[in-house]
């Protein structure tokens, strides 16, 4: 059976930018027991997504991940086309509500309401639990 570096398969990347996104993708797969990997000790490598720091300053830095090595089996090749794909399509922006996008039908009105109603509902619920602690409990009258 053939070993890979996840510093290698990161290379192999179509989107270096999303690295980060592979990296937390690949560790959830460990975790989850779909790909058998172990970490080496002491051995980190570069990611190639290069970070912007807040403000209005122009610098950049990378950051550093643990090496780590993996079986490269049939399954792994078919996770990897599959999140390969994912990050391909990038980022999907939430809608934001507003009487534009819900005249529109871009945000689903009824859904909408349905997630007010239970929002409202927790918030009530929560506030009888609250107040149901002050009230004194099975105490008798002298």
């Amino acid at each position: 059976m053939a070993y890979l570096k996840l510093s290698e398969q990161v290379q192999k990347l179509s989107h270096p930018q999303r690295s980060d996104v592979f990296i937390k993708q690949f560790l959830m797969a460990v975790r989850e027991g779909k790909i058998e990997a172990a970490i080496l000790p002491g051995v980190r490598f570069e990611l190639p997504k290069q970070f912007k720091r807040q403000g209005e300053s122009d610098e950049t830095y990378s950051k550093t991940a643990r090496e780590m090595m993996f079986e490269a089996t049939p399954e792994f090749e078919a996770w990897f086309q599959e999140t390969e794909a994912q990050l391909g399509r990038g980022r999907v922006a939430k809608l934001r509500v507003s009487v534009e996008t819900i005249e529109s039908g871009a945000v689903d009105f009824k859904a909408l309401a349905a997630e007010t109603r239970q929002k409202l509902e927790d918030s009530y619920r929560k506030g009888q639990k609250l107040g149901s602690g002050n009230k004194p409990k099975g105490r008798s009258k002298k």
